[in-house]
């Protein structure tokens, strides 16, 4: 009888072996669809109508915190998006986009948490990128944070588990390719020490008065009690026939909107809103208005409000000459079509070279104390052109210019929309 229980009960024992077997097997098990997995290549098999998304057989956890996507190829669109889901999250859908999943889409720099709107979080990523991932406990509180080729871009707090948070790649149109490093390691100390210096993106400005730069975005730190409170921010370099337009996204409107875009000469006063002063032309958010080196402005466009992206660039003439062999070479270029922005307008049609002919004794008249050479400045609306302007070239050139005026005012800049 002994003999019959101890059968039995080894025979018990088994299934238990093989029934957890199983449950490992499931468990540590990669899942994707619309993926080829070659080695640690993934690339998207779909036809751009649907999602596919890859899911990491194993969580994060403390031994294995970080991995890495580096971006082979952007595809289409480049809709690659990086990020952390719970194990059988669908794979029809991208990371971030469902609850208890959270991504960085490499396409529009945004920061998708359960949600299936974004939120500004970091610059656009573009081939040969590093995205990477990671994730750290304290006090019981999980926070996820993402890099950018080594960088932290940021990091944000969620109420999931480090368990319960595999590594996920989604994609959506053709030819996007990426390769994954689940073995990547990041050492946050260093990061932090670079990430002030090289990801400040303080370089890109060569003033900044009340306000502050992180990343890509300029938040007003100054008083706001009176028109000298303006905080200015102007880029290092000028527009040229190389980069001739730049974007800002209204992030936050702050309490008035007195956000301000547009160009202006480089030693531009530091208490002036762009457009007020001499030698300078900006679209002001708060009114529509347009205002051309006096603090008088003219009805221009519609007000700009959050989530709204204002951009500003110069239509340069044809036989326009900047001294440089590089410039004279663009001359010959003919204008091109940016998928979902605004026609890269760089030189005049010869239609509108005779209109501003026509019209030019006239605007000679008006800047007859100026002796520079006219160029034609537009201003665009959520990628919509809302009108133009001949301005007197100042000598130095055209900075892209940027005031703000009251408390929690915060922007996005983007000084190459047009590149890449």
């Amino acid at each position: 009888m002994d003999d019959i229980n101890l059968q039995y009960r080894f025979l018990d024992w088994r299934r238990r072996i093989r029934a957890v077997r199983e449950v490992r097997a499931v468990r540590f098990q990669e899942r994707y669809r619309r993926i080829l997995k070659v080695g640690e290549t993934l690339s998207y098999q779909g036809n751009s109508d649907e999602v596919g998304c890859y899911v990491a057989s194993r969580p994060l956890s403390r031994g294995n915190c970080y991995f890495e996507v580096t971006i082979m190829d952007t595809g289409v669109r480049g809709t690659i998006a990086v990020g952390l889901v719970p194990q059988f999250y669908q794979l029809d859908h991208q990371p971030g986009w469902l609850p208890q999943s959270i991504a960085y889409h490499a396409d529009d720099g945004k920061l998708y948490n359960g949600n299936t709107v974004g939120q500004q979080f970091g610059p656009k990523c573009n081939q040969g990128d590093r995205i990477g991932c990671g994730i750290h406990c304290e006090a019981g509180l999980t926070t996820v944070f993402f890099t950018k080729n080594g960088k932290e871009v940021g990091s944000v707090a969620i109420p999931v588990a480090m368990e319960g948070l595999f590594p996920a790649i989604g994609m959506h149109s053709l030819g996007e390719e990426v390769r994954l490093d689940l073995q990547a390691e990041w050492d946050a100390e260093e990061d932090d020490d670079s990430f002030m210096a090289v990801d400040s993106h303080e370089d890109d400005w060569g003033r900044l008065y009340d306000i502050r730069a992180t990343g890509t975005l300029l938040e007003y730190v100054g008083k706001g009690r009176s028109v000298l409170d303006v905080g200015l921010a102007q880029a290092r370099q000028p527009l040229s026939t190389h980069c001739h337009y730049f974007e800002v996204e209204i992030v936050d409107a702050g309490e008035k909107c007195y956000i301000a875009l547009g160009l202006a000469r480089r030693d531009y006063p530091k208490n002036r809103h762009p457009g007020w002063s001499r030698g300078s032309v900006a679209y002001h958010a708060d009114d529509g208005k347009i205002f051309r080196g006096n603090g008088v402005g003219e009805p221009f466009g519609p007000r700009c409000l959050q989530g709204d992206m204002m951009g500003c660039g110069i239509i340069f003439p044809r036989d326009y000459i900047l001294g440089s062999e590089d410039d004279l070479d663009l001359l010959e270029v003919q204008p091109r079509q940016v998928q979902k922005r605004i026609q890269n307008v760089l030189y005049l049609d010869d239609d509108d070279e005779e209109e501003e002919e026509e019209e030019e004794e006239e605007r000679d008249e008006q800047d007859q104390e100026h002796d520079g050479r006219k160029v034609m400045v537009f201003f665009t609306r959520n990628g919509k052109l809302m009108g133009r302007q001949e301005v007197t070239w100042p000598p130095g050139g055209f900075y892209p210019t940027i005031g703000m005026l009251s408390s929690g005012e915060k922007v996005r800049v983007d000084l190459h929309p047009l590149s890449g």
